[in-house]
């Protein structure tokens, strides 16, 4: 544990990323430049995925659902976080976000800021995402 912490700290020092930023997302379920890494693959014993998602500045996620929840940890930059229903929150580095199970929600970087965040996906056996249409500029912007 202590090895863990210590590396983090390390990176987060020398203002280099944790994690390299992967490959570009799918388009049809993101808007704008939005960059995954894999951290842990999904198999039965563990069911769960966990990524780095980078985010470019405004890139942002479709309206989308987990039947598990998902939580995100904020490691780098500013960005926003709007569960459907309620008002659009900005996020930064040291957040941690929990979106309730079957709850639509979107994410992604702030206007003029990059956004990195972890994602936790438990429990996948039941399900990954359920994607929905897209975040309009006007609710991006609101």
């Amino acid at each position: 544990m202590f090895l863990i912490i210590g590396i983090l700290a390390s990176a987060q020092q020398n203002d280099t990323p944790i994690f390299p930023k992967g490959k570009l997302a799918p388009k049809e379920n993101f808007i704008g430049q939005v960059w995954v890494t894999s951290l842990v693959t999904n198999d039965s014993i563990y069911q769960t995925v966990v990524a780095s998602v980078t985010f470019e500045p405004g890139a942002r996620t479709n309206w989308h659902s987990h039947p598990n929840g998902q939580l995100i940890l904020v490691t780098d930059g500013v960005g926003y976080h709007q569960l459907e229903g309620t008002p659009k929150q900005v996020i930064q580095k040291g957040d941690i976000i929990k979106c309730p199970p079957h709850t639509n929600h979107w994410h992604g970087g702030s206007w003029d800021q990059a956004m990195t965040h972890i994602v936790v996906l438990p429990n996948t056996e039941k399900g990954n995402a359920v994607w929905r249409g897209r975040v309009t500029n006007r609710v991006y912007v609101n």
